[in-house]
C-alpha cells in the first residue's frame, strides 16, 4: 500500500480517510495503529475516551475489515461511543457509581447503525454523571479537561467526544443533547455539534415512547460534510416508535448565500447575560455569514425568557424524575447520586399535572411562534454559551456577568430556544477569544430542516475552516 502523500492522516475528515479506504491507499489496520498512538499520546492528560478496548484486539478487528469487502458509509472508522449509550460489550457507567460495572450485553439502535455502516467502536467518550451539567466530570472515570487549556472545562455533557475529536484521536463521534450537550462542548473545543430535529435520530424503544421529547442523539464531527456523513447512518424513523422523522443524505448541495436570510438573536433583548467578549465574537461570525452573501439582520427576542425557562425546567424536572427516581428510592444507590440529580429527581415528583400541562402549553406557543420566524428566515443565530470555559474546580458558575446563577444549567439558558421546539441547531466554531479560548454559535433551523441547516453550515466552513486553522497543539501528553 502507497501512501500518497505525508500529511498528517489524523487530520483529515472521515469523508477523506473513507474515500482512501475505499482507494487503498490506506489501510484500516494503518488508521487503528496511528489512532491508538495519538490516544497514547494525548488522552492521558485530557481522559477524553474511556473504557479502551485492548489495542490487540482493535487491531485484529481492524485486519478483518482490510480483508473484507469495503462496506457500508463508515466502513473502518475508528469511534467512541458517549458513556450514556450502549455499546454491546463495553461499560455503560453514565458516570455513576451505581453504574460502574454495568456491561452493555447489546447495541442501543443508534450503536446498532453504526456499527452495519462498518465502524471499529473503540471505547467510550467521558461524560459528567448521567449527563447532568455541562461541565465533564464524574466520580468513575472522573474529569475531562480542554485540549486548548488543561486548567479549563471543555463542556458537556458531549465534552469526551468534542475533546476526541479536536484532538484527532477519532474523525467523527456521536452525542447527545436535551440541553445543549452537543452544542456547548463543540463550541468550547473549536469543532461542530449538531442537535438533529427532534424525531430524526430515534431513542431506544424502551419505557415511554410518546411523552418526553426533549433529548436526541446526534453527530459530532471537524466539518459540516462529516455531520451530514454521521447524520445519514444515525438518522431515520423506528417502526416501534409513534414519532419520527425520514433519514437524511450525506451529500450537502451547494447554496446560493444571496438567497439565505440569517437573524442574530444575540442576547435575547438583554435577557440572557453574556461574559465580556462573547457577544462580540458571536457578531464576527455574523459578519462572516453576511461577507459571503448571506442577509444577516438583528431579531429582537421573540418570545418570554421567563415563560420559557419555566418550561423547560418544568419538563426537564419531569422527565429526569421519571428516569432517575428509582435509583433515587433504592437503597444501595440513592446515596451516590450527585446533588443536581437529587435536585431534578426532587422537584420533578413534586410537580402536578396541571403544571406539566401548563409548560407543555407554553411550549406549543413557542414552536408556533418560532415557526413564524422562519417564515422570514432560513437560520436563526444564538452563542453556544453565555461564560468562557471555567475552571475544571469548579462544579458550574455561581455568576455570570454579575448576575447569579440559582440553579446548576441556568448559565446554558441560551440553548433551551432549540430544544424546547425540538429543532434542528449546529454549534460552528466562531473563532477564539484575547483569552486564547474557543467560543461557537449556534445555527438554528426549522424544525425538519437539518438538511438546509447543514448546507449553510458548510457555507460558513468553507470561509472560515476553524477546525483545521487552529488546531490544539499537540502533542499533550
Amino acid at each position: 500500500m502507497t501512501r500518497t502523500d505525508d500529511t498528517d492522516i489524523l487530520s483529515k475528515s472521515a469523508t477523506d480517510l473513507r474515500a482512501m479506504i475505499r482507494d487503498r491507499t490506506l489501510g484500516v489496520e494503518e488508521l487503528m495503529r496511528l489512532t491508538l498512538a495519538r490516544i497514547e499520546a494525548v488522552n492521558g492528560n485530557l481522559n477524553a475516551i474511556v473504557s479502551l478496548k485492548e489495542a490487540d484486539v482493535l487491531l485484529d478487528e481492524a485486519r478483518a475489515l482490510d480483508n473484507a469487502p469495503d462496506g457500508g458509509a463508515l466502513h473502518g472508522l475508528p469511534i467512541c461511543i458517549k458513556d450514556m449509550a450502549n455499546a454491546r460489550g463495553f461499560p455503560t457507567t453514565k458516570g455513576s457509581p451505581a453504574f460502574a460495572t454495568t456491561i452493555a450485553e447489546t447495541d442501543d439502535l443508534f450503536v446498532a447503525r453504526l456499527r452495519a455502516a462498518g465502524v471499529i467502536v473503540i471505547g467510550k467518550s467521558n461524560v459528567p454523571e448521567f449527563a447532568l451539567g455541562s461541565h465533564t466530570y464524574n466520580p468513575v472515570h472522573g474529569a475531562t479537561c480542554n485540549p486548548y487549556d488543561s486548567s479549563v472545562s471543555c463542556g458537556g455533557s458531549s465534552g469526551g467526544a468534542a475533546v476526541a475529536l479536536a484532538t484527532g484521536m477519532v474523525s467523527v463521534a456521536d452525542g447527545s443533547d436535551m440541553m445543549g450537550s452537543l452544542r456547548n462542548p463543540a463550541g468550547w473545543t473549536n469543532v461542530y455539534g449538531m442537535r438533529p430535529s427532534w424525531g430524526r435520530v430515534p431513542a431506544e424503544p424502551q419505557g415511554d415512547t410518546f411523552l418526553h421529547a426533549l433529548s436526541t442523539e446526534g453527530p459530532m464531527a471537524r466539518s459540516p460534510g462529516d455531520l451530514a456523513l454521521l447524520l445519514s447512518v444515525m438518522s431515520g424513523p423506528d417502526p416501534r416508535q409513534p414519532f419520527g422523522l425520514a433519514g437524511t443524505q450525506a451529500a450537502l448541495t451547494d447554496l446560493d448565500p444571496g438567497q439565505i436570510r440569517i437573524g442574530w438573536l444575540g442576547d435575547w433583548g438583554g435577557a440572557y447575560p453574556m461574559e465580556d467578549g462573547i457577544l462580540e465574537i458571536c457578531e464576527s461570525a455574523c459578519r462572516t455569514l453576511a461577507d459571503i452573501g448571506c442577509r444577516v439582520d438583528a431579531v429582537p427576542a421573540p418570545f418570554s425568557r421567563d415563560a420559557l425557562w419555566d418550561s423547560w425546567t418544568t419538563l426537564r424536572s419531569w422527565k429526569m424524575a421519571s428516569t432517575l427516581s428509582g435509583l433515587r428510592e433504592d437503597p444501595q444507590t440513592r446515596d451516590q447520586l450527585k446533588p443536581e440529580a437529587v435536585w431534578e429527581i426532587e422537584r420533578g415528583r413534586a410537580l402536578r399535572a396541571s403544571d406539566v400541562h401548563s409548560a407543555s402549553v407554553i411550549r406549543s406557543d413557542w414552536f408556533r411562534t418560532a415557526a413564524e420566524l422562519f417564515d422570514h428566515h432560513d437560520a436563526l443565530v444564538l452563542p453556544t454559551a453565555q461564560v468562557w470555559p471555567f475552571p475544571m474546580d469548579w462544579t458550574w458558575p455561581r455568576s455570570v456577568a454579575g448576575v447569579a446563577m440559582d440553579t446548576y444549567h441556568r448559565w446554558m439558558e441560551a440553548t433551551i430556544p432549540a430544544s424546547l421546539a425540538g429543532l434542528p441547531a449546529i454549534a460552528m466554531p466562531a473563532g477564539f477569544g484575547t483569552n486564547g479560548l474557543p467560543m461557537g454559535i449556534q445555527l438554528i433551523g426549522r424544525k425538519g430542516g437539518d438538511l438546509r441547516l447543514l448546507e449553510i453550515a458548510e457555507l460558513y466552513h468553507r470561509q472560515t475552516g476553524w477546525p483545521q486553522k487552529r488546531p490544539p497543539t499537540l502533542p499533550l501528553a
